[in-house]
């Protein structure tokens, strides 16, 4: 138990000590298969997890499957959004019963999560050969979420971005979708990007190897943002130039793609058939919501986000994912760790990957694309994943490190600044940038 709960929950431990100490007849339980946490068959207990609306019938069916291993305990479900059980989280601590007992991170939450004790550990080497299918488990996303010695999430699934296609459109364009699409020729709004947003404006820092924050070999942090515009490689001073052109000509026609509260409206309707945009960057779980743009799908289709190149360079994202983590709370409570360990690798059981994908737009770490292409997914469905798994091995892994956090923001604000400060050249929005990261730097 970390140290922070301890104080919170300390008499309750005081009580839950004494009564283990009572005699008990219980069997050994070694050996069971199962996670090491407890008895299988004297398992009681009640949790609750945090669940997506759109998630709920999926995770319910996976704790009805729980409660056939376990019918004496109780799988309780807190509907809310991630992120927004997360908010709820950091604003307040794990003891709050509106956080869940077992809800999902993204991968970069890790390292500020466990600095602030909120996650418990699991026997995550014993689940990950429970469920199978993990290559090298250390080495790939679950060695991501082990700090020091503690695994702290479990991989619930392997995410980055692609390139969605209205083909209609790309086609009224005069858009060849079947070569590498270089970004500087495209009209200003073939392809729309609100780069604002980090999350897409790496795509084009990491086509440039541009860091916008990273640690040396002695552990210090630096950013390629605090140099000056001349001190950039040519391929680096390139993709700025693209940028900024790209944003100039959306501010001169008075586009809403760089308004932060505009901008996603705009790029749904002009990404329907019989509008201006061919491809826009997003996740599979976006494929429902962009067949509804594209006459039920009919005008969809998806490339690899390697395929946009800028000055030749390809634009990639992260090989991101998201991982299942139990509140620090229950960590000492053997039984509730045991059906919180039991819950995620239901979730995450791969003989319900398309089930889960169905559900969440989610796919599994440990299930490989065959799995996906011999099931009922539509052709489309099967082509996301495909196109998932070749942008995904092509791209880096992201920084995990509590500091990252802190580019999202000063990344957005300098870019947004542009629009009031209206820079007249490269140079002058570059400097905006150098400024906002510098002071960044100093204040980590």
């Amino acid at each position: 138990m970390k140290k922070k709960l301890s104080l919170l929950l300390g008499l309750a431990l005081m009580v839950t000590t004494l009564v283990a100490c009572a005699p008990k007849e219980t069997d050994d339980g070694a050996g069971d298969g199962k996670s090491q946490s407890g008895d299988l068959d004297k398992v009681k207990a009640t949790i609750s997890v945090q669940v997506e609306k759109d998630w709920r019938d999926y995770y319910e069916a996976a704790a009805e499957r729980v409660k056939v291993e376990y019918p004496d305990s109780k799988i309780e479900f807190i509907e809310t959004g991630s992120f927004d059980h997360l908010d709820v989280l950091d604003s307040t601590d794990v003891t709050n019963k509106d956080v869940a007992d077992l809800f999902a991170i993204p991968a970069d939450r890790i390292y500020g999560m466990s600095k602030n004790e909120a996650l418990g550990s699991l026997d995550a080497k014993t689940m990950a050969k429970n469920l199978g299918g993990f290559d090298d488990y250390d080495n790939n996303i679950g060695g991501r979420f082990k700090i020091d010695d503690e695994y702290l999430a479990f991989p619930m699934n392997v995410e980055t971005l692609v390139n969605f296609v209205n083909t209609k459109n790309a086609k009224a364009n005069g858009i060849d979708l079947g070569k590498e699409i270089e970004f500087t020729e495209l009209n200003n709004e073939d392809l729309l990007v609100p780069f604002f947003d980090a999350g897409l404006g790496v795509s084009f820092m990491n086509a440039a190897n541009i860091k916008l924050l990273e640690k040396d070999e002695e552990g210090k942090f630096y950013s390629d943002m605090t140099k000056d515009f001349s001190e950039l490689n040519a391929t680096q001073q390139e993709v700025f130039k693209a940028l900024f052109n790209y944003w100039k000509a959306h501010k001169e026609q008075g586009t809403p793609l760089f308004d932060k509260d505009a901008a996603w409206g705009y790029i749904d309707s002009s990404f329907e058939t019989g509008s201006k945009t061919s491809i826009r960057l997003e996740g599979p779980w976006s494929t429902g919501n962009l067949s509804k743009l594209t006459g039920d799908g009919e005008d969809l289709d998806v490339l690899p986000l390697q395929q946009v190149v800028v000055m030749g360079n390809p634009i990639s994202q992260w090989k991101g994912s998201w991982g299942l983590a139990i509140n620090s709370r229950i960590e000492d409570d053997a039984q509730k760790k045991q059906l919180a360990e039991a819950m995620i690798q239901e979730i995450v059981n791969p003989e319900y990957a398309v089930d889960f994908f169905k559900a969440t737009g989610k796919i599994l770490d440990n299930v490989k694309a065959d799995k996906y292409m011999d099931s009922d997914l539509t052709e489309m469905d099967k082509k996301v994943i495909k196109t998932v798994y070749d942008s995904y091995e092509k791209a880096p892994y992201s920084p995990l490190f509590t500091e990252w956090g802190k580019v999202s923001t000063t990344w957005e604000n300098a870019v947004l600044s542009w629009n009031s400060i209206n820079p007249a050249t490269v140079e002058d929005a570059y400097k905006e940038l150098q400024v906002s990261f510098q002071t960044m730097m100093d204040n980590l």
